[in-house]
């Protein structure tokens, strides 16, 4: 008999190769999304569509849709790319924290045996690199700290494991990728030298994402958290990649002093301030204290969790490649 599992926010980027990589493994699928895309020929017909704002729907009629499911995984949430209305810290909390929380308590109330939550490579980061106060500067990190906490302490027989997610590449139909607008657009667009932190950090591919939701419902342990990635690189080989991706050549890039860096990043700050915006990641202490550092998950515990939740490896050029396609079809990226 089929294991039956749905994925909360199954049409969006990772929910939609979660569900390739469940249906895979021999899963029968579902998801619950808001239907903010048409579903094509593109989108699995095995995967059982189910709509709802799992925002502003209440718990019973969430936990009515997930009955008769053995598991669940969470796909659902902004990253610490988007920048929203002020007050940022309260955006971030409510839909990382309050109305996750809520998604997991219907969950357990339909009966679901194991779940998984996508959550952020800095939960991990705040524990390993002290030094860097990353939840006391940004609050999207203390969210995603409050998001694990959260779902661990309110459960009772429903077992939760967290997989903290690195930079993710890769592209799905009928999406755009957040890159083009918040990073590409903002940073390099249409510059003849791109001024970057040098520091690094880690990375996956979008498959291996669906691969390591299925492996934490497998393999993963009640109450743990994974570090996930396939390989740390610099954003110096990152920005070459899709230059040469998007352009079929390098572009220069110089690497200023992170307080160099982060004077620039005061502009954003101030400029999203007069539109009524405010990120989630304080940016100057990022250029400082994460982007200009080699702030990334140790190769060996990589390693470790790889083969602990099945998780296969490369293809990481590739989908970066995909992804600059995606985002400039007609490579109009100048």
């Amino acid at each position: 008999m089929a294991k039956k599992l749905v994925i909360l926010g199954g049409t969006g980027f990772l929910g939609y190769y979660t569900a390739l990589a469940a249906l895979k493994q021999g899963y029968e699928v579902a998801s619950i999304a808001y239907p903010d895309i048409k579903l094509g020929d593109w989108f699995p017909k095995e995967v059982k569509v189910m709509e709802a704002d799992l925002f502003k729907d209440d718990e019973d009629k969430l936990a009515e849709l997930m009955k008769g499911y053995d598991y669940m995984i969470y796909s659902v949430g902004p990253d610490d790319r988007v920048t929203p209305k002020a007050p940022a810290k309260e955006f971030f909390y409510d839909r990382l924290v309050t109305y996750c929380a809520k998604c997991f308590r219907a969950a357990e109330k339909a009966g679901i045996k194991k779940s998984v939550v996508y959550n952020s490579y800095f939960t991990y980061f705040n524990d390993i690199y002290p030094q860097a106060h990353l939840a006391e500067n940004h609050c999207y990190v203390a969210a995603r700290l409050a998001q694990f906490k959260t779902l661990n302490e309110q459960k009772k027989t429903m077992e939760v494991v967290t997989l903290g997610l690195p930079y993710i590449f890769g592209a799905m139909p009928e999406r755009v990728p957040l890159w083009r607008d918040v990073f590409l657009n903002r940073f390099a667009y249409g510059k003849k030298v791109i001024f970057f932190p040098k520091g690094s950090t880690s990375m996956i591919a979008v498959e291996h994402v669906g691969e390591a939701g299925v492996g934490a419902l497998e393999y993963g342990k009640d109450g743990a958290f994974y570090p996930v990635a396939d390989e740390n690189h610099t954003y110096n080989w990152m920005l070459d990649t899709m230059m040469v991706a998007a352009l079929g050549k390098k572009r220069k890039i110089m690497n200023p002093a992170g307080w160099v860096c982060g004077l620039g990043a005061k502009s954003i700050i101030h400029a999203d301030k007069k539109k009524g915006l405010e990120p989630g990641l304080y940016y100057p202490k990022v250029m400082t204290d994460i982007m200009s550092k080699d702030m990334v998950i140790p190769q060996e515990k990589i390693d470790e969790v790889c083969n602990e939740l099945h998780i296969g490896r490369g293809g990481l050029k590739e989908s970066i490649e995909v992804m600059m396609d995606r985002c400039y079809p007609n490579r109009s990226f100048k």
